[in-house]
C-alpha cells in the first residue's frame, strides 16, 4: 500500500514539473509587455484580487468601494470597472498599474456595469432608484439619469450600441432605452421578475430570464414586439449565449437543470439534468463546451453541446458560482463564494501521466465572498513600477 501511494506521489510530483516546465517556455516566448489579468470583485471583503494568468498567482489586491459586485473590463482601452452596490459608485482601474484612478457617484443600490462596444459608454442599473445611469468613461463622469421600471437589476447594450436593455425585476418589465436620445423608447411588459439578460450579436433579439415564472421572455429589438414566454425551469438565473448566437442555455437554479433554447425559432429544444442548484454558464468560443458552476454540489459540468450530454464533473471549492475562461480557453476560472478562493481547472490534451482531459491546476486564495470575475488580457504601453 505505502508503495502504490509513493508511485501516485511520484507521478503527480512529475506531472507538475512537467506542467510548470512547458508553461515557462510558453512564457519565455511571450512579449514581455504581455498581460493576462483576473479581476475578481470581493464582496464582503471589498476589494478586487488581481490574478496574473502567466503565472497564476495573485498579484495584487485593490482596495475599492462598499460591497463590490459587478465587473467589467474596456474592450478599447486599459481600465476595468467595480461597481459597489454598497457605496453606490464605480471605481475605475487602471490595469496597466491595477490602481484605482478615479469613482463616480452613482444612486441607490447598484450592482452591475455594461461597456459598449467602442469603450466609450459605461451602462449600470440602479435597482434602490428606479433609474439607470450612464457614464461617459473618457471623462469619468455620469452624462445622464434615465427613468426606467421598478427595481432594474441589469442594463445590457446591444452589440450595435443603439439599444440598451433593462430589466425591472419589481415591474415585471423591460425598459427599452435609444442611447443616441437618451430616453426610453418602449416599456415592454413580460414575466414575473425579469434579471438575467442576453442579446443576440445582431442584435435582434433580447432574451431575458424571468426567476418569479420559471419562464423566457423573447423580445423583437426593431419592432418592441414580445415574441414568445418560453417555459423553462424552476428560477433561471443565468443566461449563457454560444458565440454564433444559434443557441442560449439557461441555468435554472431550484430544477438542477440546463434548458437550451433555439434562439432562431424561440424554442426550448430541451431540458437536461446538470447538477445540483446550478448557477452560472459560460460557453467556450468554439461553441462547443458548457461550462456550468453547481452551487449545491461544490462541482463544475462540463457538457459537450454537439454530443448534448455531461462529459465531466470536476470538484472544486464551496459554493461555486462565477467563472470565466482565459483568452486561450485553456483555463477555466471557478469562484469558490464561501471558500474565499479562485479554483483553476486546466484543459489538456490526455496523456499517460494526466489522462483526464481536465485537470486541477492550483487554487489561489482571493477575499470574502468572491461573486464576479472579468479577464483582461493587453500589452503594456507603462514600464512597471
Amino acid at each position: 500500500m505505502k508503495k502504490n501511494l509513493l508511485i501516485v506521489l511520484l507521478l503527480a510530483i512529475v506531472a507538475g514539473f512537467c506542467w510548470w516546465y512547458f508553461h515557462l517556455r510558453l512564457l519565455s516566448n511571450l512579449n514581455p509587455a504581455y498581460r493576462e489579468y483576473a479581476y475578481v470583485s470581493n464582496g464582503k471583503s471589498n476589494t478586487i484580487s488581481v490574478i496574473d494568468l502567466r503565472t497564476f498567482e495573485l498579484a495584487k489586491t485593490i482596495k475599492v468601494g462598499s460591497s463590490p459586485t459587478g465587473i467589467a473590463a474596456n474592450g478599447k482601452k486599459n481600465e476595468v470597472y467595480a461597481v459597489n452596490s454598497g457605496s453606490a459608485n464605480v471605481s475605475v482601474i487602471d490595469a496597466e498599474r491595477n490602481e484605482v484612478v478615479a469613482t463616480i457617484g452613482l444612486h441607490g443600490a447598484p450592482f452591475f456595469i455594461d461597456v459598449s462596444a467602442d469603450g466609450k459608454r459605461g451602462y449600470v442599473a440602479n435597482s434602490g432608484s428606479a433609474n439607470v445611469s450612464v457614464l461617459d468613461l473618457d471623462q469619468r463622469k455620469v452624462i445622464a439619469t434615465i427613468r426606467v421600471g421598478s427595481a432594474p437589476g441589469l442594463a445590457r447594450i446591444s452589440p450595435d450600441g443603439n439599444t440598451l436593455v433593462v430589466s425591472n425585476r419589481d415591474s415585471d418589465s423591460v425598459s427599452l432605452v435609444d442611447t443616441q436620445a437618451l430616453s426610453v423608447r418602449d416599456t415592454i411588459s413580460v414575466c414575473h421578475q425579469p434579471e438575467d439578460i442576453a442579446i443576440l450579436p445582431d442584435s435582434s433579439k433580447a432574451f431575458i430570464a424571468c426567476s418569479g415564472s420559471a419562464q423566457v421572455a423573447s423580445i423583437n429589438l426593431k419592432n418592441h414586439k414580445l415574441l414568445a414566454l418560453l417555459d423553462v425551469g424552476k428560477t433561471p438565473t443565468n443566461l449563457a449565449l454560444k458565440p454564433d448566437g444559434g443557441e442560449l442555455i439557461v441555468c435554472n437554479f431550484d430544477s438542477d437543470t440546463i434548458s437550451i433554447i433555439e434562439t432562431s425559432t424561440d424554442e426550448v429544444s430541451g431540458s437536461y439534468l446538470i447538477g445540483t442548484h446550478p448557477s452560472r454558464g459560460v460557453v467556450s468560443n468554439d461553441n462547443s463546451r458548457l461550462y456550468v458552476s453547481n452551487f449545491g454540489s461544490n462541482a463544475i459540468a462540463v457538457y459537450d453541446i454537439d454530443l448534448g450530454k455531461v462529459v465531466a464533473s470536476l470538484s472544486v471549492g464551496a459554493q461555486p458560482d462565477g467563472m470565466a475562461l482565459s483568452p486561450s480557453q485553456n483555463y477555466l476560472l471557478v469562484l469558490d463564494s464561501q471558500s474565499g478562493d479562485v479554483t483553476v481547472i486546466q484543459k489538456r490534451k490526455p496523456r499517460k501521466l494526466e489522462p483526464g482531459e481536465y485537470g486541477l491546476l492550483t487554487m489561489i486564495p482571493a477575499g470574502v465572498q468572491p461573486n464576479n470575475v472579468v479577464v483582461k488580457s493587453f500589452l503594456s504601453t507603462k514600464a512597471p513600477r
